[in-house]
Formats: structure tokens, C-alpha cells, sequence
């Protein structure tokens, strides 16, 4: 009986033993897998302790990766004052951010002195889904873009001057990324359009295609003037005429085609004259062959006007005669008449 109850005593110590053995070696776990960040973190000062170690593991959140990106902000000098905590870190993790991209774009723009750029406009511009980092160092290093670009499949830009002539021009732009306006800005498709719009204009405008082969500054300067990276992602810093060829004469081409259409409007309208003047000519014979119609007419009515006069007994046989040859004169006489007119003619040829 008493080894009984000295049996139902020990048993609670041994299961509060063995919770105890359990919870010391879940800390000695704890403290073996954190000791070296956290050690890490203080001798770098980068101002994490093991509950924040701990609760970014309950967060799912990779604590190696954001100590790294703390201690590279600490020892450049990215103070908290700035906004760069670890709360915003993780923050901008559990926002689908890239921490070490955002940390390494400010290091950047630290180094380079000509930039401005916050801790807030970064991350902003990384969950925009920009390559903030690659942005920072088109800033400190310019680019360069071809105009026209190689994916257009176009080698040269066509323009034509005002005397006619064809150019083949291509430029190189020099530009730098514009932070403030990299989100919602336009991209460098938009750069080279505008660009190839004003180099066209340009040349368009010019009185004669030599005083482009002369200056091609001009074209660069009037380009650059009319402020092309307005609403872009990007700063225009220069605009160079890599190579200018001389094409055609588009002008005399033109001109040759337009005296072509007006010869073939003009042949087009002396056929209609000349069709409109055969279409008269065979309207004035159907004339004459209608009055020749009425001639003949009226002259078979000569016989019976004249047999009715007999008829009737106003005109006698004598009457008859006479007429006749009054007629046979007249024949007579303008017969003779055409004959001395030939004669006459014919003598003077």
C-alpha cells in the first residue's frame, strides 16, 4: 500500500521533468539557431533583438535576409530617422517588396550624391513593379538608346527637306532615368518616337537638305528644345546625328508624277472635245440628210401641184412650156456660171 502511493507521487515530477527537459531543449534549439544573427546584429548594431528574430519566424518572413539588408543600411548609414526600421523592411517583404533590391538602390544613391532618392520612394517604386536598383544606376551611368531602335527593323529614319531631297538619318539618344516620374512615366519606346518625330521635323523644316549636311547640330539643338522627355520615365541628356546618307530626289519625283496626271487629265479632255466634236458633226449630217429628205418630198409635190393645175384649167400647155424653158435657161446658165469659175481657178493656180 505505501509502495503504491510513494509510486502515484512520483509520477507528476516525472511528467513536469520531462515538459522542463522538453521546453530546454526547444530554447538551447532557439538559442543554437539564432546566436549567430543575433550576435551578428549586435555587434554591427543593426538593432534587432531575439523576440524580433523569433517573431519574424512566426511571420514566415526570411530573418537571414532581412538582417543582411539591416546591417547593409546600418553600415551605410541609413538610419531609422529615414524611415529604413525593421518594421518597414518586413513591412515592404509582406507587400511582395524585394528588401535587398530597395537597400541596395539606396546605397546607391547614397554613393552617388547627384541623386535624390528616400527610403518611402523607393519602396514605392519597387512594389510599382520597377527595377528600382537599375533605375538608380541608369541615373549615375546614362544609357544610350538608337534611333530608330533596333527592334523596329528600320536600320535609318526617312526625311525630306523643303528642295526635295531624301535623307537617311540615325541618332543615338543619351538619357538618364527620372526617378520622380518612373512611376506611371513613359517608357523609352516613347522616347524614341518623340525623338524620330522631331528629328523629321526638323529636317522638314529646313530650306535645302545641305544645310543639314552642314550643321547637323541644328537638328540635335531644335530636338532638344522642344522638350521631348516631358511625362517620361527618363531625363533627354543629348541627342547626337550618328550618320546622315543622301537619298532621291523626292521632290522631282513628285513633280514628274504630277505632270503625268495632269497630261493624261489633259488627254482625257481633248477626247472628250474631240468626241464631243464628232458627235456634232454626225448630228449636222443627219441634219442635212433629214432636209435632203424634204427637198425630195416637196419636190415629188411639184408634179401633182401641177397636174392639179391642169385640172383645174389654170395653167395651159403653153404656160407649161414656158415654164420649162425658163427652167432649162436657168440650168444653162449656172452651168455656164460653174464652168467659168473652175476656169477662173484653175488659171490663177
Amino acid at each position: 500500500m505505501n509502495h503504491l502511493l510513494l509510486a502515484d507521487g512520483f509520477e507528476p515530477l516525472h511528467i513536469v521533468g520531462i515538459v522542463a527537459l522538453i521546453f530546454l531543449l526547444v530554447v538551447i534549439y532557439i538559442f543554437i539557431s539564432y546566436f549567430k544573427l543575433y550576435i551578428q546584429c549586435k555587434l554591427t548594431r543593426a538593432g534587432i533583438g531575439f523576440v524580433d528574430l523569433i517573431s519574424m519566424t512566426f511571420k514566415k518572413i526570411p530573418v537571414s535576409m532581412i538582417v543582411q539588408s539591416k546591417i547593409m543600411a546600418v553600415k551605410a548609414d541609413l538610419t531609422e530617422d529615414e524611415g529604413v526600421t525593421l518594421e518597414a523592411l518586413t513591412s515592404h517583404h509582406l507587400a511582395g517588396g524585394d528588401v535587398p533590391l530597395v537597400i541596395r538602390a539606396l546605397i546607391a544613391a547614397r554613393k552617388a550624391k547627384i541623386i535624390r532618392l528616400t527610403f518611402r520612394e523607393s519602396m514605392e517604386i519597387d512594389r510599382a513593379g520597377r527595377n528600382v536598383l537599375a533605375a538608380v544606376q541608369t541615373s549615375v551611368y546614362p544609357k544610350v538608346i538608337d534611333c530608330p531602335s533596333l527592334d523596329s527593323g528600320k536600320s535609318k529614319l526617312d526625311a525630306v527637306a523643303k528642295d526635295g531631297i531624301e535623307l537617311y538619318v540615325r541618332a543615338r539618344v543619351t538619357v538618364r532615368a527620372n526617378l520622380q516620374q518612373l512611376i506611371g512615366g513613359a517608357t523609352e519606346e516613347t522616347i524614341t518616337a518623340r525623338v524620330g518625330e522631331g528629328i523629321i521635323s526638323a529636317i522638314g523644316s529646313a530650306s535645302s537638305h545641305k544645310e543639314v549636311l552642314e550643321n547637323p547640330d541644328v537638328i540635335s539643338k531644335k530636338v532638344l528644345a522642344d522638350r521631348l522627355d516631358s511625362q517620361t520615365a527618363f531625363e533627354i541628356v543629348s541627342i547626337d546625328i550618328a550618320d546622315i546618307d543622301v537619298g532621291g530626289n523626292i521632290g522631282a519625283k513628285l513633280q514628274a508624277d504630277q505632270a503625268e496626271a495632269d497630261t493624261q487629265v489633259a488627254r482625257a479632255r481633248a477626247e472628250g472635245r474631240r468626241a464631243m466634236a464628232v458627235a456634232l458633226e454626225q448630228e449636222k449630217v443627219a441634219t442635212i440628210q433629214e432636209s435632203k429628205a424634204l427637198l425630195i418630198s416637196a419636190k415629188a409635190e411639184v408634179p401633182k401641184a401641177i397636174s392639179d393645175a391642169f385640172n383645174s384649167g389654170k395653167l395651159g400647155i403653153m404656160d407649161y412650156y414656158r415654164i420649162t424653158n425658163i427652167q432649162a435657161d436657168t440650168d444653162m446658165r449656172t452651168s455656164f456660171a460653174k464652168g467659168s469659175a473652175a476656169e477662173e481657178l484653175t488659171a490663177e493656180a
